[in-house]
């Protein structure tokens, strides 16, 4: 639970977003249609839970209880962990805030993608979570990002899996950048890499899968994005249910 203070830090934060030019409170959030459609519907994981953003609106749920909350904010386009901190990213603001905990608002310019270290803008350039310069220009625009199983920084640039340290192109047609134990890899479905194995989101079930490829068990489910929190598996739709499974997809 927030104490007294930080709850009035937020409530201080978002005025001061609130108040600035560019955004008018309960207007749609329009320039959400001048980015990627992958930029639609994201998710964050990490030990601490999961960050999601949908349509502009993002939230976040920590373990064990996984209660939602989703502070007012101007149209946030990506998500991110840095820490123990949920990170959301509004760049019409030129600046990334936190969702809950402790309030913080870092200039960072307008960004595209947010990884667990870095923060990719929409010129391909990067900063990190103190708005300090690291990567040199990508080419393209980053549509996702994440740090890898390896902790080296990926990013997808149409369909591309890259390395950001020295720009490989690791996969062509990816749809998603999915979290291994190595690194990442492309998928066409949402999917994480964990020591249980692979599950993966069809859209019709949550599938674990073996390192053979075969199917060792399945969970109805519907669309969503899916990760690991600690020893569970979580999954969040884009309508901001959050579901909890057991390695062999059992419950929690």
């Amino acid at each position: 639970m927030l104490s007294r203070a930080s709850r009035f830090g937020r409530l201080r934060s978002v005025a001061f977003l609130l108040s600035l030019p560019g955004w008018v409170a309960g207007c749609a959030p329009a320039a959400l249609t001048e980015l990627p459609a992958a930029a639609a519907f994201r998710a964050a994981f990490s030990e601490q839970g999961v960050a999601w953003v949908s349509a502009g609106r993002a939230c976040v749920a920590r373990a064990p209880a996984f209660r939602t909350e989703c502070p007012r904010l101007p149209a946030v386009v990506d998500v991110g962990w840095n820490g123990a901190d949920a990170w959301a990213a509004v760049p019409d603001l030129g600046v990334i805030v936190t969702l809950d905990r402790a309030a913080r608002t870092v200039a960072v310019g307008q960004a595209a993608a947010l990884s667990g270290a870095q923060v990719y803008r929409r010129d391909g350039s990067a900063v990190n979570y103190a708005g300090t310069p690291t990567a040199g220009p990508l080419t393209g625009f980053p549509s996702s990002a994440v740090t890898g199983g390896d902790g080296r920084e990926y990013v997808l640039v149409d369909g591309a899996v890259k390395r950001v340290s020295d720009g490989a192109t690791l996969s062509r047609g990816a749809a998603f950048l999915s979290v291994t134990q190595g690194g990442v890899v492309g998928s066409a479905v949402p999917q994480v890499g964990t020591p249980w194995g692979t599950y993966r989101l069809t859209g019709q079930q949550l599938e674990r899968i073996d390192a053979a490829g075969g199917v060792v068990t399945a969970a109805a489910h519907g669309p969503g994005r899916v990760g690991r929190v600690g020893a569970q598996i979580v999954t969040v739709s884009m309508s901001g249910a959050v579901r909890t499974f057991s390695p062999d997809l059992g419950g929690p």
